[in-house]
Order: structure tokens, then C-alpha cells, then sequence
């Protein structure tokens, strides 16, 4: 059986098969798929993106989802005990919830797939949307230099699952203090941002607007980037906190419309899951 808590469990190749899954999704193939298939999952109710395509993609698929509030987890009940129940008429698991330990005791005990829809560690299936969106608008985004601007946190961690195994270069641009281990590091974003492709963003958090008061990308900064280069800040984004107005009206904002394959890449996951299942992986 196959799971998707981590990117760092996955190959180029599975990468690149979760994106052909997506491709033909697009072309009209799988319509059927989760006919007759119930998928439970545990989502936030300020969750909106992540959910949302989960849910329209389950639907299109022919499957049911049947939702419930990641805090139903927290409870005396051993999670070995209710994963052993859900076991007997789920036929996959998306949990969005803060701790990734706990993803992986429901994973250690299901008997479906169980994919991780975000945790306080990673959001891996965000970063393959996102490498999927770039795909389709880059020659080759492994040859891509990449900015990340934000504080250690499980954007900045997916980002740097993505780059070790899709081969592309990573920085990190931070206040000190704020580094991502085993990452190169620039405390100074208007050094950092000059060549790079592809611009990353994450909320800086209410906590720390004092400390990334500078590292705030704006138009100007951009223009120090790349000709053809792409911001790509994560969502939700705040205007005038880690990106400008000006910027996010500006060409180089990849817009609402790079997320939209969000819903073929988590279906192309939760199929590509179900078919390991089937293989026995």
C-alpha cells in the first residue's frame, strides 16, 4: 500500500507518473474512478483551497468524501483504535492536522492510503501542485534557481523535501535566527533575489512582522530577479506583509489560475496511491 505523508518517500519518477496521472485527468480519463468509493476526511473549517479541491476532486472522481474536523482525532480513544474502525468502510484518508507523528500512526495502522493534507512539518501536496503549474510554464524547472523568503516552517520544509528530490537549487532568505538547517542561507533579500527564476514566499506570521519588515518582496525586487522569473507566494498571502500590492499585480505574480491544477494533482495522488494499493507496493 502506498501513502503520501512525505516527499522525501517518493522518487523523480513517481513524481513525474503523479504528473502523467494529472495529464490524463485533463484529457477526460479516470471520470469513474472512486465510483463506489468513500474517502474520510479530517479538514479544518478556515480551510479552503486544500479542501475544496479535495472535495470537487472526490466528487468528480464518482467517490464520496465524508468530512470531519481534524480536533475529532484528539481524544482519549487510541488512534490504532479508530483507524482500525475507519479500516472497515474507508477507502482512503486525507488528514489535514498540525502533527505529522500522528499521520504516521494512522498510516501505520490503515489499511488505505492515508495522504497528508498539510501538518506544522510539510504540505507536500501543495509543493507537487505547484511543481506541476511550473512544469507546464518552464523548459525544465530542475535547472530552475529557486528563492525561498520566509521563516523555517512547513513551507520552507516542503520546499526544501522538493529540491532534494527533484535535483533544483534552493536558498533561503531569513532574518538570523530564523535558517532552515542544511539549507544555504541570505539574511539580505535584495542580494539574494538578483538571478533567481523562481520566488517563494510564506506568511511571516503576526509574531515576526518586525523582524521581516525587510524582507517584504516588492516590484522593485522582482526586477532584480531573472527576466522570465515567477512569484509564486504560498496562499494564503497578505498584501503589504511578505509581498507588495504592486507585486501582486504585476506579471510576475503566477496568479490564481497556476493553482487551479491543484485538483487534477491531488486526484492524480490519491489514484496513484490507490494503484500501488492495488500492485501490493
Amino acid at each position: 500500500m502506498r501513502n503520501f505523508i512525505r516527499l522525501s518517500d517518493f522518487t523523480r519518477d513517481d513524481v513525474l507518473r503523479i504528473f502523467q496521472i494529472a495529464d490524463d485527468i485533463l484529457q477526460g480519463n479516470y471520470k469513474r474512478y472512486l465510483e463506489e468509493k468513500t474517502i474520510v476526511m479530517f479538514f479544518p473549517a478556515s480551510s479552503i483551497r486544500t479542501r475544496v479541491t479535495f472535495e470537487k476532486g472526490i466528487h468528480l472522481l464518482g467517490g464520496q468524501s465524508i468530512l470531519f474536523a481534524p480536533e475529532t482525532l484528539d481524544k482519549k480513544e487510541d488512534i490504532k483504535d479508530v483507524t482500525g474502525y475507519l479500516n472497515n468502510w474507508a477507502d482512503g484518508l486525507i488528514v489535514r492536522h498540525k502533527d505529522i507523528s500522528l499521520l504516521e500512526k494512522i498510516a501505520d495502522n490503515a489499511q488505505v492510503p492515508v495522504i497528508n493534507g498539510m501538518t506544522d512539518k510539510n504540505h507536500p501536496c501543495e509543493m507537487l501542485a505547484d511543481m506541476y503549474a511550473l512544469s507546464k510554464i518552464r523548459r525544465d524547472l530542475t535547472t530552475d534557481q529557486f528563492l525561498f523568503v520566509g521563516a523555517a516552517g512547513n513551507i520552507g520544509y516542503a520546499w526544501k523535501e522538493a529540491s532534494e528530490l527533484m535535483g533544483f537549487s534552493l536558498i533561503q532568505c531569513c532574518p538570523q535566527g530564523y535558517e532552515m538547517e542544511g539549507l544555504q542561507t541570505c539574511n539580505h533579500l535584495y542580494d539574494a533575489i538578483a538571478d533567481k527564476d523562481i520566488i517563494c514566499t510564506d506568511s511571516f506570521g503576526s509574531n515576526n512582522l518586525e523582524n521581516f519588515r525587510h524582507f517584504k518582496v516588492t516590484l522593485e525586487h522582482m526586477k532584480r530577479a531573472r527576466k522570465d522569473a515567477v512569484l509564486n507566494p504560498c496562499p494564503p498571502f497578505y498584501r503589504g506583509e511578505e509581498v507588495s500590492n504592486d507585486v501582486i499585480d504585476s506579471p510576475y505574480f503566477a496568479g490564481y489560475h497556476f493553482k487551479k491544477c491543484l485538483m487534477e494533482i491531488q486526484q492524480a495522488i490519491i489514484i496513484f496511491c490507490m494503484q500501488e494499493e492495488t500492485r501490493g507496493v
